[in-house]
């Protein structure tokens, strides 16, 4: 798999699932010297310094390949529908991105033009992948469009008498504009021209750490701790709690300076480090399973919980908060076996549960496989089913779906969703926009009923 970014059409797509276990092929056990197990750094805590960092060298991953690209600070790229290469991008919007720096005597001005009836917001996030802000109607109500600087907390920097300060306690941040492409792409897409940004000044600009630029289906061993030190001075962790994780990384920076517990850890990292990570994907870290359904504890902003922000960076990076979007992913059906694309299956909604009644502005649902976390291709390129999907309810109201090799004879043609034999895959539920918080995080959708 090629590492760097494909210039891919909706129709070629190819799009993950909020997260998934990891694929690896664990290194058969082998004995080690007793003087070697007499380590002072243990398994356990080898495997939580692990996972700790590689949360950090997902996003570097992802600037490095950025900037190979040919992002540059402060600029804004308009990406076509569909056009991203990261995992779990979503296909109901327009992204645009960039990379912010800022700092004591520079801001970066962001544009917004007005939007109405039409979900829009621009997420920014720290080296972590922690969500530090969005801009959009619901976090700005009486100014959502306009001029908007983005500025260090703390900067000492004259702005225009209309702009909207943000100040952030970063001074680079990954920025990601989505706009709902709806019923209408081409007004999505002139919408989406219309963001801009610009720096005030000249800030400086920071060297980005050369860390290991790894295929997400072969995770780095020890080496991801030979530049464990960069990383983490070149990007604070501002979460609470962190300082014990961090010192676990120093301290095994340390100890693999000896050749023979630099080969340990390695073997540590690839037999009990991989397998906690792919184990913990299962839930999502703390997350919950109810009726086959998967949702995260926390989403986008993770306090100390540095498990689930890994995950997340891994299987669906630039993560939004549950402020924005709900995410359930569907890996079994109801009985609890895996979903098969060669088998049919069903979603059904009942009239007082429709999902319409669960998002203020848009919700959809998408077949990835579970290995890649990418859409299932097949001659109709119908890659989800949305509120913009031609779609028929039953007689009593109520809302079935379908996913299968072929559509089942009941099924209206809008209601079914292509996935060709031959592999098992997951489904991903988004909801944009929940319309009560509170029983947002209450809810769970139907069942997967398996037909065929």
């Amino acid at each position: 798999m090629s590492l760097s970014r494909l210039p891919l059409t909706v129709g070629a797509i190819a799009a993950s699932l909020l997260i998934g276990a990891c694929q690896h092929q664990l290194p058969v056990a082998t004995s080690a010297p007793s003087a070697v197990q007499q380590a002072t750094v243990s398994d356990q805590d080898i495997s939580d310094a692990y996972i700790y960092l590689l949360g950090r060298l997902l996003v570097l991953r992802q600037q490095q390949l950025d900037f190979r690209e040919g992002m540059a600070w402060n600029q804004l790229v308009h990406r076509r529908p569909g056009a991203v290469d990261w995992p779990n991008p979503n296909l109901d919007v327009a992204y645009s991105e960039a990379w912010v720096a800022v700092d004591e005597t520079s801001c970066t001005i962001v544009t917004v033009p007005k939007i109405s009836g039409r979900y829009y917001t621009v997420q920014f996030l720290n080296g972590w992948g922690e969500t530090l802000a969005n801009i959009n109607e619901r976090t700005f109500p009486g100014r959502p469009s306009g001029d908007f600087a983005v500025c260090l907390r703390g900067a000492n920097v004259a702005l225009p008498a209309d702009v909207t300060r943000i100040d952030l306690p970063a001074r680079h941040t990954r920025v990601l504009s989505r706009v709902e492409l709806g019923a209408d792409w081409k007004q999505a897409e002139a919408l989406q021209h219309q963001f801009s940004m610009r720096a005030t000044g000249t800030p400086r600009l920071p060297r980005i750490p050369q860390t290991p630029v790894f295929d997400l289906q072969k995770l780095p061993g020890v080496e991801a701790f030979d530049a464990a030190e960069a990383a983490l001075a070149s990007e604070p962790d501002l979460n609470p709690g962190m300082e014990a994780q961090q010192a676990k990384v120093h301290a095994l920076v340390r100890a693999i300076a000896s050749p023979a517990e630099r080969d340990r850890v390695d073997s540590v990292i690839r037999k009990r480090a991989f397998a906690d990570f792919a184990r913990a994907s299962r839930t999502i870290g703390p997350g919950s399973i109810r009726n086959g359904w998967t949702r995260a504890a926390v989403s986008g902003a993770y306090g100390n919980d540095y498990l689930s922000r890994t995950l997340f960076n891994y299987g669906g990076i630039w993560v939004n908060t549950f402020d924005e979007a709900n995410y359930f992913r569907g890996a079994v059906d109801g009985a609890g076996a895996p979903l098969d694309s060669s088998h049919t299956y069903s979603l059904t909604f009942p009239k007082d549960q429709l999902p319409a009644a669960e998002a203020r502005y848009f919700w959809s649902v998408l077949a990835v496989d579970s290995r890649y976390f990418r859409v299932l291709p097949n001659p109709m390129n119908r890659f989800l089913l949305n509120n913009q999907s031609r779609l028929q309810y039953g007689k009593d109201g109520s809302l079935t779906l379908y996913f299968g090799p072929k559509k089942p004879e009941q099924a209206p043609e809008g209601n079914w969703l292509p996935t060709p034999a031959g592999q098992q895959y997951r489904l991903m539920l988004r909801f944009y926009g929940p319309r009560d918080k509170e029983a947002a995080g209450k809810y769970v959708p139907p069942p997967i009923v398996r037909l065929s």
